[in-house]
């Protein structure tokens, strides 16, 4: 019995280190922008990357946080030859945790969004097909990163469910309850009216 959760012990161990590396900080860095922790909302994601005013270094980390939940997936679909359908869910979970709550900075990482998308087109693309429409699309209407992160989150659980996939539909309804949580802050700010607009240079 032990020997059966070795892999799957080293699988989620390696997917939560991949998601742990900071592309945000460790590109702003490499360009002489200084800790982007220091700026904005004081995140290492793509939104508060892009408040440095270099929009290259922005879209950057934004495929690079996303394929970490990629890579994550394939690793697992690639290279370990059994229990596939448990794995790839735990693989894809420890990465986007790896994101939020980084080894490498005192578990004070991402809010998820970027990571989230990787880890739906990698388990199943019609999901994250679905949440990157509703992301841009919330982008588009409203200019505010929060509101498109946070619709894409809900939006996957309810595609999962669409497409019968019951425990694609747990895996994202446990990510979407913790991207809410991440965008607690960002809630009460948009509920006051003072959440602000994507594009905004610190």
């Amino acid at each position: 019995m032990t020997s059966d959760l070795i892999l799957p012990a080293l699988v989620v161990v390696l997917s939560y280190l991949l998601g742990s590396i900071p592309f945000g900080l460790l590109l702003t860095r490499a360009a002489g922008l200084g800790d982007v922790r220091s700026i904005g909302s004081g995140n290492i994601g793509a939104t508060n990357v892009l408040r440095t005013g270099h929009k290259g270094i922005a879209a950057a980390t934004l495929l690079l946080d996303a394929g970490k939940g990629v890579a994550a997936v394939l690793i697992v679909r690639c290279c370990v030859p059994v229990d596939k359908e448990l794995l790839e869910p735990l693989a894809a979970g420890a990465a986007l945790i790896g994101h939020i709550y980084p080894v490498w900075l005192g578990f004070k990482g991402g809010k998820g969004v970027a990571t989230f998308l990787g880890i739906a087109f990698a388990l199943a693309w019609p999901i994250g097909a679905v949440a990157a429409a509703v992301w841009l699309l919330g982008l588009a209407l409203v200019r505010i990163s929060s509101v498109g992160g946070l619709a894409a989150a809900l939006s996957a659980p309810i595609t999962a469910w669409w497409l019968g996939a019951p425990r694609l539909t747990l895996l994202f309804a446990a990510v979407a309850l913790l991207v809410v949580w991440k965008h607690r802050e960002n809630i009460r700010r948009l509920i006051a009216g003072t959440e602000p607009k994507v594009g905004r240079k610190e």
